[in-house]
């Protein structure tokens, strides 16, 4: 493939001083990339889905934070000033899309690092934040490749003797919904390195088509084996061919190991209980939020009905007809067969655990 077809699959681009990100609307006719210079900008791209998928979320919402700090006059401003600045910037990023947890987590995790902050000069404090970017957006390559290499290791695992897997997933969860490589997508990725993938089937993903637009894409642009269905098409697949696991990421984790994911994939849960095929959840542990003991406490995004009416300026529904858009669904733990991390694979109950080892914790 060319170098400039590899490098569309990029959704964020950044240097000092300089934020891009790959206008995934557009995708797959057009490879447009967009700069983000302050805050607002960010929010914008995030709200309105020209960037999407937790991960890529919250490293998009930091990078902008950083990237306006990067281009301001700090002279006026104390330490206190600009504290109070960063939180205000960080809160409005928040209310761009409420499901996604990495966000507010890296919120959080930001705002704790500087509340400690004990130097006189707005110039730390500035470089405090913007390494913090500049760092999210480099281990979440290196945690995606871990996932994926447990993730192979989880499916390989329950199909003893199977030459080639064939796994099944839902929305965009690859290098376009990440810093690079992806969640459940990089799963797919490390098991088509090791030559035990035979297929990926993948779904269309109604109603925003983050499958055929997206995942369709970064798919044929890796040469990975894949067949695209439409989300209608699962039942049918697990009935009439054989599918080893089900592979997916989630926006938001809660402690007992219930997952938001995009909306159909509680659909998926049921049909693979249904067709006992094992099913799985692949997340940076950065998803899981420790503020929730169960998916009742998750918020789901409701968007505008447009999305489910108009595709790609035509309208496919008549005007004033009534709509209902949740952008996601929750799956219930008992569901699902593992939940795979940068740290390896978990019972959905042990959530706690996962967190516990990643802030350097025993377990409970």
């Amino acid at each position: 493939m060319a170098t400039s077809q590899k490098a569309a699959l990029e959704s964020i681009r950044y240097e000092k001083g300089k934020l891009e990100i790959l206008d995934q609307l557009l995708l797959p006719s057009k490879t447009v990339y967009i700069p983000i210079t302050n805050v607002e900008d960010g929010w914008r791209a995030i709200n309105t889905m020209q960037i999407r998928g937790a991960p890529a979320i919250a490293i998009l919402g930091m990078l902008s934070l950083s990237i306006e700090l990067q281009s301001m006059d700090l002279s006026g401003f104390s330490t206190e000033q600009l504290f109070q600045w960063i939180v205000h910037k960080c809160d409005r990023l928040l209310t761009s899309r409420p499901t996604a947890v990495n966000l507010r987590n890296a919120r959080e995790h930001l705002v704790n690092l500087i509340s400690s902050f004990k130097g006189e000069s707005v110039d730390e404090l500035k470089n405090i934040v913007v390494q913090y970017a500049e760092t999210l957006l480099k281990e979440d390559i290196v945690t995606n490749h871990l996932i994926g290499d447990h993730g192979a290791d989880a499916i390989l695992s329950i199909t003893p003797g199977v030459q080639k897997v064939t796994v099944l997933t839902i929305c965009n969860t690859g290098s376009l919904a990440t810093a690079g490589y992806g969640t459940a997508l990089g799963v797919v990725r490390s098991l088509h390195a090791r030559g035990k993938l035979e297929m990926v089937y993948f779904l269309e993903t109604r109603p925003y088509n983050q499958g055929s637009r997206l995942t369709a894409f970064e798919l044929l642009h890796d040469e990975i084996p894949a067949t695209l269905i439409c989300d209608s098409m699962a039942a049918w697949l697990m009935k009439s061919r054989h599918v080893d696991a089900i592979v997916v990421g989630a926006d938001n984790v809660a402690l007992n190991g219930d997952l938001a994911n995009k909306v159909g994939t509680y659909a998926l849960a049921v049909l693979a209980n249904y067709h006992n095929v094992p099913f799985f959840g692949a997340v940076p542990t950065t998803t899981i939020n420790p503020a929730i003991s169960n998916g009742s406490a998750i918020i789901i995004e409701e968007r505008a009905p447009d999305e489910l009416t108009v595709f790609q300026g035509i309208r496919t529904a008549p005007e004033g007809v009534h709509v209902w858009n949740p952008a996601f669904d929750i799956t219930p733990h008992h569901l699902i067969s593992g939940i795979i991390t940068e740290l390896g694979s978990f019972q959905p109950e042990k959530m706690g655990d996962a967190l516990a080892i990643a802030s350097g914790k025993q377990p409970l």
